[in-house]
C-alpha cells in the first residue's frame, strides 16, 4: 500500500497527477466548457464529485449549525457596492501583481517569490546553509512583505516571467472582485460576492431580535462566492468560483468565554504560534487549552472554534498528522483583528489554508452602521438600574462641514461610533497637542480632528439597559480546498491479485463517500439478478446509496472500479436468502440474510456501529480473495 507522505519533489508530482487522474478520469471534477478549451480556475463537478461536496456540506451543517444550534440564512450573490464599500472590499480586496513588461501577462507577485525560495531550496544542491536560512525565512515571513519589499525581492533575486523570461514590473495591487451592474440602467454598481458574511452582517438586527434579543449566538451560511484570481493554478485550491461555508458568531466583546469550551480543551494537536513562524523554528503539538489559557490563542471561544474544526476535518478523513493550526503574523492581521489562525493541510502543493478562524473585534458591524446609518447593536438590560459613566461624543458639525464638505457626514458618524478606548485617545491628544488622526474607514484614508470639530466627555446618568457593538468570531471554510486534501489524504494504490498492475483506492470514510454501497450478482443469473434488484428496493426505502452492477465482468474488476469511486462496502449476490458484505480497505466479507442488509450498511455508514462491530456480531468473516 503506497500513499505520498514526506517524499522528494518528483515523488510529489507523480503522486499529484495519479491523483488528478483518477479524479478526472472518473469525472469526480473536471474543466469546466472543456469543449471550448476551458477557462482557467473554473471546474465542472461530475456525478461522485457532487456526491462527496454534498455529503462534507451535510456533516459541516450537522457538526457546526445543529450542534451549535446556528441560524442558517441564504443571501444573494450580487451584492450592491454600497456594501462592499463599508466592509472595506472596493478599496483593500487586492493581491499585489506583477506583469511581463513585454507581453503583459500578469503574474502573483508573492506567488512567483515563494517558487523561486521552493525552488532554490528543493532543486540547487548547491545552496549553502546561510543562503537556505534566508530562504525559509523569506518564505516563513512571505504574508507579511508589503508591495516595496516583495519588489526588492524579486529584484534581488533575479526573478523573470516564468515563460517568456522577460523582466516584471513592479508590484502593484489588483482588486480581485467581479464587477457588474444591477438593472438595465448601469447605474446602481455592483459585485460578485467575494464572501458569503456581508449577506449575515446586514442581517444582524433582524437575526438578533429572531434570537429573543439575546447573545451570544450564531448564524451560518454555505454559498457561492467569487474572486477574480490573477493566475487561477493548482486545480480546486485556486479558483474564481467556489464554495463557501462561514459562520459569525457574535459574542458580547466583554464576555468571550464559552460554556462548551472544556469539551475541547484536553485535544491536543500541532498549532503554529506567529512567534515560531518568525524565529524559524517548526511548528509543535499543544494542549488548546495550554494555548487558551497561556494567551497564545486570544480566548475561549476562538478556542472552541479551533477545537471544533480540527474534529470537523478529522472526522471527514483528513490526516491529522498533516493537519495544522497556524497564527497569522502582525502584517497578515487588520488592525482591528484581535487574533486570527488557518487550519492548514499539508498536501503535494504544501500547506494550504483551507479554514479561517478569526476574532474579528466588533469592526463588521460597526463599519456598516457607520455607512447604513442603522444601529446594528445588542442590548443588555440590567435587573435594576445602575448608575454609570457613560461616554458622550459631540461631533460640531458646522466645523467638520467646513473642513470635509461633502465628507462630513461620514467623518461624523466614524466619530459617533468610536469605541472608548479611541475616544478618551482622541481627547487626550486633542487636549494636548489641539488635534488627532483619525482613521474613517468608509473613506479608507486618516483625517485629522481639530480640537472645535468634537467634544468628547464623560457624563454619570442612570441606565436601565447597556448598548454595544458585539464582537464577531469567524470561522471561514474553503470547501473545495477541504476536498481536494481529502482526496489526496485517501487516495492511496495496491497490486492487484497478479501483481502486474496498481490499483487506485479513494479510503473515504463511509460518512463522505459518494456511493455507500455497489450492489452485483457474482454471474449473471436471473434467480441473482432478481435478489440483487430486491436490495437494490431495500437501500432505496432506507435512504441509501448504491450503484448496481449487473454486467457479466469478472467479480474482481467490479471491486476495483468501485475501490477507486471509493466506495466503502460491496454486496455480492451469491445465494438467495444470503449474500456477503465486503469492506473495502481490508478486503474483509462477512456474510448476512438479505433482509438485514440494509440496516448493516446504514448502522455502519451512519457511525452507529463500525465494521469491526459487523465482525463480531457476523462471526464468519470470510478471507475470499476478491481479486
Amino acid at each position: 500500500m503506497a500513499s505520498y507522505g514526506d517524499s522528494d519533489v518528483v515523488n510529489r508530482d507523480a503522486f499529484r497527477q495519479a491523483v488528478v487522474n483518477t479524479l478526472e478520469r472518473r469525472l469526480f471534477y473536471v474543466p469546466s466548457f472543456k469543449i471550448y478549451g476551458g477557462v482557467a480556475g473554473l471546474y465542472d463537478y461530475g456525478p461522485p464529485g457532487c456526491a462527496v461536496k454534498s455529503n462534507v456540506l451535510a456533516f459541516w451543517r450537522q457538526h457546526f449549525v445543529l450542534e451549535e444550534n446556528m441560524l442558517e440564512v441564504d443571501c444573494p450573490c450580487v451584492t450592491p457596492e454600497i456594501v462592499l464599500k463599508a466592509s472595506g472590499h472596493v478599496d483593500k480586496f487586492t493581491d499585489l501583481m506583477v506583469k511581463d513588461e513585454k507581453t503583459g501577462t500578469c503574474f502573483r507577485a508573492d506567488h512567483l517569490l515563494k517558487d523561486f525560495c521552493k525552488d532554490q531550496l528543493e532543486k540547487d544542491i548547491n545552496v549553502t546553509a546561510d543562503k537556505a536560512a534566508e530562504l525559509k525565512h523569506v518564505l516563513a515571513v512571505l504574508d507579511d512583505l508589503s508591495a516595496e519589499e516583495l519588489g526588492e525581492k524579486i529584484r534581488e533575486y533575479g526573478i523573470v516571467a516564468p515563460d517568456t523570461k522577460n523582466p516584471l514590473s513592479d508590484p502593484y495591487p489588483f482588486n480581485l472582485m467581479f464587477q457588474t451592474s444591477i438593472g438595465p440602467s448601469g447605474l446602481s454598481p455592483g459585485f460578485m460576492r467575494p464572501e458569503t458574511a456581508q449577506g449575515i452582517f446586514v442581517n444582524f438586527k433582524d437575526l438578533f431580535y429572531y434570537n429573543g434579543n439575546k447573545l451570544p449566538f450564531a448564524a451560518a451560511q454555505i454559498g457561492q462566492a467569487f474572486r477574480n484570481e490573477i493566475s487561477p493554478r493548482q486545480g480546486l485550491l485556486r479558483v474564481r468560483e467556489f464554495t463557501l461555508a462561514e459562520i459569525e458568531h457574535f459574542v458580547d466583546s466583554d464576555d468571550k468565554s464559552h460554556p462548551k469550551f472544556c469539551e475541547v480543551s484536553n485535544l491536543e494537536f500541532l498549532m503554529f504560534p506567529r512567534e515560531k513562524q518568525v524565529s524559524g523554528q517548526p511548528a509543535k503539538r499543544l494542549r488548546l487549552g495550554e494555548a487558551v489559557s497561556k494567551g497564545i490563542v486570544n480566548n475561549e471561544t476562538l478556542g472552541y472554534f479551533i477545537g471544533r474544526v480540527y474534529l470537523f476535518l478529522t472526522c471527514l478523513g483528513i490526516d491529522k498528522d498533516r493537519l495544522r493550526f497556524r497564527q497569522h503574523l502582525a502584517n497578515e492581521m487588520a488592525h482591528y483583528a484581535a487574533d486570527c489562525w488557518d487550519a492548514e493541510i499539508e498536501c503535494s502543493y504544501g500547506w494550504i489554508e483551507c479554514v479561517g478562524i478569526a476574532d474579528r473585534s466588533a469592526y463588521d458591524l460597526r463599519a456598516h452602521t457607520d455607512k447604513s446609518g442603522v444601529a446594528l447593536v445588542a442590548h443588555e438590560k440590567f435587573s435594576e438600574p445602575k448608575e454609570v459613566e457613560k461616554l458622550v461624543i459631540a461631533p460640531v458639525k458646522k466645523e467638520l462641514g467646513l473642513t470635509f464638505k461633502g465628507d462630513q457626514r461620514m467623518v461624523c458618524e466614524a466619530l459617533e461610533v468610536m469605541s472608548e478606548k479611541e475616544a478618551m485617545e482622541m481627547r487626550a491628544n486633542l487636549e494636548s497637542k489641539g488635534e488627532a488622526e483619525f482613521h474613517v474607514c468608509t473613506l479608507a484614508k486618516d483625517v485629522t480632528i481639530k480640537k472645535n470639530m468634537v467634544t468628547i466627555s464623560k457624563e454619570k446618568k442612570k441606565e436601565h439597559q447597556r448598548v454595544f457593538v458585539p464582537s464577531v468570531i469567524e470561522p471561514s471554510f474553503g470547501i473545495g480546498r477541504i476536498i481536494y486534501c481529502l482526496y489526496e489524504h485517501s487516495f492511496y494504490t495496491r497490486p492487484s491479485k497478479t501483481g502486474d498492475e496498481q490499483l487506485n483506492v479513494f479510503r473515504f470514510p463511509p460518512l463522505v463517500a459518494p456511493i455507500k454501497c455497489t450492489v452485483f450478482p457474482l454471474v449473471q443469473n436471473q434467480q441473482y439478478e432478481e435478489v440483487a434488484k430486491h436490495i437494490a428496493q431495500i437501500l432505496t426505502a432506507a435512504g441509501i446509496s448504491y450503484k448496481i452492477d449487473m454486467t457479466g465482468t469478472s467479480i474482481g474488476k467490479r471491486y476495483a472500479r468501485t475501490d477507486e469511486l471509493g466506495v466503502p462496502f460491496a454486496i455480492t449476490v451469491d445465494a438467495t436468502s444470503s449474500v456477503t458484505i465486503r469492506e473495502r480497505d481490508s478486503k474483509v466479507q462477512i456474510r448476512v440474510n438479505v433482509e438485514e442488509v440494509a440496516s448493516v450498511v446504514k448502522e455502519v455508514t451512519e457511525g452507529h456501529s463500525t465494521w469491526n462491530d459487523m465482525l463480531s456480531k457476523y462471526h464468519n468473516p470470510s478471507a475470499l480473495d476478491d481479486e
